[in-house]
C-alpha cells in the first residue's frame, strides 16, 4: 500500500511531460492565462462606467389637453360610476 504501482509512476510521467515538455509550454500558458485576466478586467472597467452614467432619456413631448364637452346634466364619461 505504501509504494506506488506501475501505473501512478506512467501517470505522473505524463504530467511532467505535459507540463515541462516543449518549447515555452509553461510560459505560452502562462501568457495566454494573463491576456485573458488582463481582458476579464477591461470588460468589468467597462460594465462599471456604463452602469456609473444613467442613461439619458429624453423627457416625453407635450400632448396639447383635449377639452371634454358636456351637455348639461350629464358628467364625463370618465366621471361616471
Amino acid at each position: 500500500m505504501g509504494g506506488l504501482s506501475l501505473w501512478h509512476w506512467l501517470v505522473v510521467i505524463a504530467v511532467v511531460a505535459l507540463l515541462f515538455g516543449g518549447k515555452g509550454k509553461i510560459s505560452g500558458v502562462m501568457g495566454d492565462f494573463a491576456k485573458g485576466i488582463k481582458a476579464f478586467k477591461s470588460g468589468m472597467k467597462d460594465d462599471e462606467a456604463d452602469a456609473a452614467q444613467p442613461p439619458q432619456v429624453s423627457p416625453p413631448a407635450a400632448q396639447p389637453k383635449v377639452a371634454e364637452t358636456t351637455t348639461a346634466g350629464q358628467q364625463p364619461a370618465h366621471d361616471r360610476s
